[in-house]
């Protein structure tokens, strides 16, 4: 494994009607939902630790902390970046924010865990 700080990704997505609480089911208006922008985080932060496991690892999600700060309506260009800011033994911690042209329209950090694939799968469907 070679993770270290400062690793990063970027995502950018056009919101469109499957992006929007109306649509996934977390409100009823037509904006980006909160949960699909913690997806595109999360999304974000595998891209950004992909290459650099071992074979036979991957990470899942453990903690998260979002700030929805701004509506995004459809058709708005969303990004999302994400950086890796603490690697302490298998837990990675990222910062993330995501932009609509200038105005911040969320942040926060979401932590994961480096675990073997099949050993959590097989944990995971006894």
């Amino acid at each position: 494994m070679t993770l270290t700080p400062g690793l990063r990704a970027h995502l950018l997505i056009m919101v469109e009607m499957e992006d929007t609480a109306k649509r996934i089911g977390s409100g009823d208006v037509p904006v980006l939902a909160t949960p699909r922008l913690l997806a595109l985080a999360e999304a974000a932060t595998v891209r950004a630790v992909e290459k650099h496991l071992a074979p036979g690892e991957t990470s899942v999600g453990t903690r998260v902390e979002l700030d929805h700060l701004a509506a995004s309506p459809l058709g708005a260009h969303v990004q999302v970046s994400v950086e890796l800011i603490e690697v302490d033994g298998r837990r990675l911690v990222f910062a993330f924010e995501a932009h609509e042209q200038s105005t911040v329209v969320g942040k926060g950090r979401i932590e994961r865990v480096v675990v073997d694939r099949a050993k959590f799968l097989a944990r995971a469907t006894r």
